[in-house]
């Protein structure tokens, strides 16, 4: 089993862009996602140096969100211990697809390989992802 903690808040994916390139179209990332992918595959190689797993896995993915600093107090301490969860914006499909599409290559070959995928949102004063991975025999 593979466990890491990313110590850098969750980017959603977004809707890509495109641009005419000749007669074709080109589809992009944002300069955000992309580079929200590109520190997460960096960080993935620095903490692990195994080969990426192939064959059936099991994902478990918490994306840790800051607390909005214009909340009262109590809002903000019931929101910190996991009691109000995110409901809002941007949506957990979204949160999945950037962090997946960010691995491929490190700890798995490709994320079509995932059969099993537990995850949600909560908040912290410290936002982060932490994800668990697990080859199934």
């Amino acid at each position: 089993m593979i466990k890491l903690t990313f110590d850098f808040p969750p980017v959603a994916q977004a809707r890509p862009r495109a641009t005419r390139f000749g007669r074709g179209i080109r589809l992009y990332d944002l300069k955000q996602v992309h580079a929200y992918k590109a520190q997460l595959a960096e960080s993935a190689r620095f903490m692990y140096h195994g080969k990426p797993l192939s064959g059936p896995l099991i994902v478990t993915i918490k994306f840790y969100r800051a607390v909005q600093q214009s909340e009262t107090k109590k809002r903000h301490r019931l929101k910190a211990q996991g009691t109000i969860r995110p409901t809002k914006k941007p949506d957990l499909d979204n949160y999945i697809k950037s962090t997946l599409d960010g691995l491929n290559g490190v700890l798995w070959v490709d994320d079509n390989e995932i059969v099993g995928l537990h995850t949600g949102k909560y908040y912290s004063d410290h936002p982060r992802i932490e994800i668990e991975v697990e080859e199934l025999k």
